[in-house]
């Protein structure tokens, strides 16, 4: 396990190197010149000689190679720079954001799967009846809708008709509801349809016949035998999903107003406030590669044939 480990922490490193890259690349390359946009951001007004002394503060003087090896040796060392408009550490503020979309991401995904895994469960086992018909249009709707869409729905339904909720979302449970509720939404439906058909999968399997032969008890298999044999696939859609938490979020939070990452990178992008961009990406990415080692790790833990290999 800890070679496995290992090699795995080699493989995540090269990518997180390779993103990293690419994302100071295309800072680099973007329109307008960086100590401009810092200065501007910062009410300071623009002469050349000002201009000069920024640049060389910033070592925007320097080669392209150079410029980001100074980068990426402060990021190992825990420093992501300062912001364009306030001048404040960017790993601060990715550091206190994060912990409301991790509240949001957390309470979306697991409203997701307390409802979606129920209705598998029973859409596999009504299989071609009204139950399983109705349920799978739903779900065919739900992850159909944008998440901008539902929102609006939402907010109209549950903040403008019925008063229910508040519009701008606050920092309380109440204000957590209907952010996380818009961005569980096509998640319920995507895990709905894709629980469904592995659970159906291992209901088709020859070990569920013969254990029924033995006159074993339907909720025995089905907990016991079903749900464990189809838990890798289930946990590998429900660490891919990291990803679509991640994406989705920034929409939601933005609408919502929600202070986590999604809008710290949309206010960020609005001032090209470059460094907390670089910053959000390459913690975006480092968030969703040890995600992904985890599921790896959690494989060989649920399914000793996996260690085999």
């Amino acid at each position: 396990m800890g070679k496995y480990i290992a090699k795995r922490l080699l493989h995540l490193a090269g990518i997180l190197i390779a993103v990293s890259f690419l994302t100071f690349l295309l800072m680099y390359l973007a329109p307008g010149d960086a100590a401009v946009k810092k200065l501007n951001a910062q009410g300071i007004a623009v002469s050349q000689e000002v201009l000069d002394r920024t640049r060389a503060d910033m070592g925007l003087d320097r080669p392209f190679l150079v410029q980001y090896g100074d980068w990426a040796w402060k990021v190992l060392r825990g420093d992501l720079g300062a912001s364009f408009k306030d001048g404040t550490s960017v790993a601060g503020k990715l550091g206190k954001a994060m912990g409301y979309t991790a509240l949001l991401a957390l309470g979306s995904l697991a409203l997701a799967l307390l409802v979606s895994l129920p209705l598998a469960l029973l859409t596999a086992l009504k299989k071609d009846t009204a139950t399983d018909y109705i349920l799978r249009f739903f779900s065919f709707v739900a992850n159909s809708l944008p998440n901008f869409l539902i929102s609006v729905l939402l907010m109209y339904f549950l903040c403008v008709r019925t008063r229910l909720l508040p519009v701008v979302a606050d920092k309380s449970l109440k204000g957590l509801l209907l952010p996380a509720a818009a961005l569980s939404i096509p998640m319920i439906g995507r895990f709905l349809r894709q629980f469904r058909a592995e659970i159906l999968e291992q209901l088709g399997k020859s070990y569920v016949a013969g254990a029924c032969t033995r006159g074993v008890k339907g909720r025995y298999i089905l907990f016991r035998n079903v749900l464990h044999n189809a838990s890798i696939s289930i946990l590998t859609i429900v660490g891919l999903s990291v990803g679509t938490l991640f994406g989705g979020s920034v929409v939601i939070e933005t609408i919502f107003r929600w202070p986590g990452l999604g809008k710290l990178a949309m206010d960020a992008i609005t001032n090209r406030d470059y460094p907390v961009i670089q910053g959000f990406v390459l913690f975006s990415a480092a968030v969703y590669v040890l995600v992904n080692l985890v599921t790896d790790i959690a494989y060989h833990w649920i399914d000793p044939r996996v260690r085999q290999e």
